[in-house]
């Protein structure tokens, strides 16, 4: 799943595109929204919120749109060969006489009138990368939740909307946290929310994803990807399992030595092998 940076960035570049422009082409191919013409309608501004993109027009309308798993949003200039995947995968095609700006396998299209975008994205925290980030809020819903697992805490949206599996991981393992530990057991929450949201800030202006701070394939990242590798600062090998209600997109690395903890974990946890819970690990 595409994390909050992914879109920030994406949204970037499309303000830059479409901002102040009049769309000589605007499809939306949803059934929902298939008759929808955008065409003629200017474009005031594209701006993220947590993973979601909101394009909003001057007549008071906005184009809500979401990644969810494998979307994706690309810019070719007029004229140049569309190549993000297959025509029937196509969802939207916002276009300018300079630019068209093709969406590809977005699940979530949405029409609002910009008044009422808190229908689509009211329910999201405060955002990590946006104007409106609020560190207390964010802290103040998290601990709504005292037996949450931190994992799964840290990827809810109503919790702080933008990080993805990725700075989860990467966050919990920066900061020595075990991901099955509950929320209030986490010693510095503060320190942990702020540390995924410094990692998030460092990559957001660039397409590559580097929590390490080097920038080379497979030394990117501290855990994630890294199932049975050496940990770069004790040697221990990386762990993986499933964490969370959709197990699927919820997969789950870390080191069991620099993330060991005494705190209770939940014993029904998965670490992709029936039965058994996520090792402690050197418990301190």
């Amino acid at each position: 799943m595409p994390e909050g940076d992914t879109v920030w960035l994406a949204a970037k570049r499309m303000n830059t595109a479409l901002a102040g422009q009049t769309l000589r082409r605007g499809e939306l191919r949803v059934p929902q929204l298939a008759a929808t013409d955008l065409k003629g309608r200017t474009v005031r501004e594209v701006v993220p919120r947590g993973k979601h993109m909101l394009t909003r027009f001057t007549d008071g309308w906005t184009l809500r749109t979401h990644y969810r798993m494998d979307g994706s949003w690309h810019i070719y200039r007029k004229g140049a060969r569309w190549h993000g995947g297959p025509a029937f995968s196509i969802r939207a095609i916002l276009a300018t006489d300079r630019w068209d700006c093709v969406g590809y396998r977005l699940h979530d299209v949405t029409m609002v009138r910009t008044t009422d975008e808190e229908q689509v994205v009211g329910h999201l925290g405060p955002d990590v990368l946006g104007p409106d980030w609020d560190l207390d809020e964010a802290l103040r819903r998290l601990r709504a939740h005292p037996d949450e697992q931190i994992g799964v805490a840290i990827l809810d949206q109503r919790n702080l909307c933008g990080p993805g599996n990725l700075y989860k991981v990467e966050g919990l393992f920066v900061c020595g946290v075990h991901p099955w530990m509950r929320v209030a057991d986490v010693e510095d929450l503060p320190g942990l929310v702020d540390r995924t949201r410094t990692l998030m800030l460092a990559n957001r202006d660039r397409p590559e994803q580097s929590t390490t701070g080097d920038l080379r394939r497979g030394r990117d990242h501290w855990v994630y990807g890294r199932k049975d590798k050496p940990c770069y600062r004790c040697g221990t090998p990386i762990l993986r399992g499933d964490q969370g209600p959709d197990l699927q997109e919820r997969i789950t690395y870390w080191c069991p030595t620099c993330q060991a903890t005494d705190a209770p974990v939940d014993p029904a946890a998965r670490t992709g092998e029936p039965g058994r819970p996520p090792p402690l690990a050197n418990a301190h």
